[in-house]
C-alpha cells in the first residue's frame, strides 16, 4: 500500500488539477495499476487523509536531467527548478548524485466509494483546508477551495457566502454578489448574507443599492449591530449624515462598548465638521479598549487630523507619535507627522521624517515637495 504525503500547500491536489508528483526511485519502484494513500503533512500533528488515487503511469528520470528542468518542477508546483531543488535537499538526505533515478508518477482521483481504506468526508475535509486558509489571509488559494467543496454541494448556503466573502476580500465584487444572491434563494432571510452583499455592493460603487440590501437585512433584524455598522458608512457615503447620526444614536445604545462603534462615530462626525464631537467619539472608543494591543493606529490618526485641522499642533503631534508607535512604517501617518513639525517649523525634524517616508516609498511626491521645503527654510 504506497503511500505519499503531500505538503497541505498543495490546493491543487484536491481540486483534481494536479496528477503527478515526483519522487526518488523507491526500492519496490511504482508501477501502472498501483494503489496510492494520499496524506497532508503525514508525519505531523496535523495528518489528514486526502484521496486515495492509482497510478496510471511512470516515467524514470535522472536527476541530471531534472534538476535545471524548469518546465517539470512547475509541472510540481514549483516556481523553478532551483525552488524543487531546495524542497529536494529537505526531503532527502545526504547528497543527491546526477545518476539518481527519479520517478515522475502520474495518478488519477478515485471516487470515495472506490477507495480501500479509511474513507473520509471529502467535502468537510476541503471546507476545513478553505476556512484555513481564508482566515489567514491567503485568498487566492481559499476561494480555489471553496470552489472546490461547492462541486461536492452547489447548495450549501455556508460555502456560498463564504465563496462571497472571499471574492470580496480579492476586489470581486460582481462575482461575489452572485454567489451572495444564489445563497439567498435558498435562505431569503439570512440577515447576515444580505449585510455581506450590502458590503460588496458598498465596495463596488453602488451605495443606493447596498442600502436597498442593508435595508432587507434590518428587515429581518433591527438590532443586529453588525448591519448598523454597515448602515451608518453606507448613509455617509450617500451624504446623509443626519441619518447616519441617527443610526449611531442608535447602535452605541446596543454596542457602546464596542471601539468601532466610537470610530465610526469619530468619522462621521469629523465628516460633518464637528470636530470637537468627533475628538470625544475617538477619545471614548479608546476608553473601551482593552489594553493597547486593541488601539486602533488609523482611529488615531484621524484624530490627529481633527487636531491639525483645529491648529492644536502639538496635540496631534502627540496622537500621530502614538499612532506611528502602533505602525512604524506607515507612510501616511509619518507624513501627518512632518506636516505638523512644518506647521510648528521644526524643519529640521520635518526634513527626517519626510526622509523616512521616502525610504519607505520613493514614490511618495509629497513627502518630497514637502522635505524640499524644509530645506529651503533650514
Amino acid at each position: 500500500m504506497p503511500i505519499l504525503s503531500f505538503g497541505s500547500q498543495n490546493i491543487e491536489l484536491i481540486t483534481g488539477n494536479k496528477t503527478s508528483t515526483i519522487r526518488k526511485l523507491w526500492k519496490s519502484p511504482l508501477k501502472e495499476g498501483n494503489r496510492l494513500h494520499c496524506y497532508w503533512n503525514l508525519v505531523s500533528k496535523e495528518k489528514k487523509k486526502i484521496f486515495e488515487a492509482v497510478v496510471v503511469g511512470v516515467e524514470l528520470i535522472e536527476f541530471k536531467d531534472l534538476k535545471n528542468n524548469d518546465e517539470t518542477a512547475i509541472q510540481e508546483g514549483f516556481k523553478d527548478a532551483k525552488d524543487m531543488l531546495k524542497e529536494f535537499k529537505k526531503m532527502y538526505v545526504g547528497e543527491i548524485k546526477d545518476n539518481d533515478m527519479f520517478q515522475i508518477i502520474h495518478f488519477e482521483k478515485l471516487p470515495v466509494s472506490k477507495w480501500e481504506g479509511e474513507k473520509i468526508d471529502e467535502k468537510a475535509m476541503i471546507t476545513q483546508r478553505a476556512d484555513i486558509l481564508f482566515d489567514t489571509g491567503k485568498y487566492d488559494k481559499s476561494t480555489i477551495c471553496y470552489t472546490a467543496a461547492l462541486k461536492h454541494d452547489p447548495d450549501d448556503v455556508y460555502l456560498l457566502n463564504k465563496q462571497g466573502d472571499n471574492l470580496s476580500r480579492l476586489g470581486q465584487f460582481k462575482e461575489a454578489i452572485k454567489y451572495y444572491d444564489k445563497a439567498l434563494k435558498i435562505q431569503p432571510n439570512n440577515e447576515y448574507i444580505y449585510n455581506n452583499k450590502a458590503i460588496a455592493l458598498l465596495n463596488s460603487g453602488n451605495p443606493n443599492e447596498s442600502l436597498n440590501a442593508n435595508n432587507m437585512a434590518l428587515k429581518y433584524n433591527k438590532k443586529n449591530s453588525a448591519i448598523l455598522y454597515w448602515r451608518i458608512l453606507i448613509l455617509q457615503v450617500l451624504q446623509r449624515f443626519e441619518d447616519a447620526l441617527s443610526v449611531s444614536d442608535e447602535l452605541i445604545k446596543i454596542d457602546g462598548k464596542n471601539p468601532e462603534v466610537w470610530n465610526a462615530r469619530g468619522n462621521l462626525l469629523t465628516e460633518m465638521e464637528h470636530h470637537e464631537e468627533a475628538i470625544e467619539a475617538y477619545d471614548i472608543g479608546f476608553t473601551h479598549c482593552f489594553d493597547e494591543s486593541e488601539i486602533d493606529a488609523s482611529a488615531l490618526n484621524r484624530k490627529g487630523n481633527v487636531l491639525l485641522d483645529l491648529g492644536r499642533f502639538n496635540e496631534a503631534l502627540s496622537v500621530y507619535d502614538k499612532a506611528i508607535k502602533i505602525e512604524p512604517n506607515n507612510e501616511w501617518f509619518l507624513l501627518n507627522k512632518g506636516l505638523v513639525l512644518l506647521e510648528l517649523n521644526n524643519f529640521s525634524q520635518a526634513s527626517d521624517v519626510f526622509t523616512k517616508v521616502l525610504s519607505i516609498n520613493p514614490k511618495n511626491d509629497d513627502a518630497r515637495v514637502l522635505r524640499d521645503e524644509c530645506l529651503e527654510n533650514m
